[in-house]
């Protein structure tokens, strides 16, 4: 396969601004790219040229809410201890921190500003 599985993902907000504060604290990359289209306000994600990406955005839509239940998008981390480590300062909460999957790493789910669960995984 020459391309990833995930072409985009989007994780919805209640408030765009909190949202994109969240998650410039918890992976340190900020530069989020903000438009519109239709009833939604889109924030995607820094796309870094040349290296391994998930193309995504926070989304703030009319038609779609945040909250557990959805799908859960994990996010690549060298050591997921170090995101983990700064979501209560970031405004969420850590569901599971760090622990093993065996022979594919680690991972952990934290909940971020506006309710959603997400995973981060690393092998280290």
């Amino acid at each position: 396969m020459s391309h990833y599985p995930v072409g985009w993902f989007e994780i919805y907000v209640n408030e765009i601004e909190r949202a994109k504060k969240f998650y410039a604290e918890v992976f340190q990359k900020g530069a989020f790219e903000e438009f519109s289209v239709a009833n939604e306000t889109i924030c995607s994600f820094p796309y870094i040229e040349g290296a391994t990406n998930s193309n995504g955005a926070l989304v703030k839509s009319d038609e779609l809410a945040p909250g557990v239940g959805g799908s859960r998008v994990y996010f690549t981390c060298e050591d997921c201890a170090v995101e983990v480590g700064r979501v209560d300062a970031a405004g969420g909460k850590v569901i599971s921190p760090k622990y093993s999957i065996g022979e594919f790493g680690f991972t952990a789910v934290v909940e971020d500003t506006e309710g959603n669960h997400i995973g981060l995984h690393s092998r280290a």
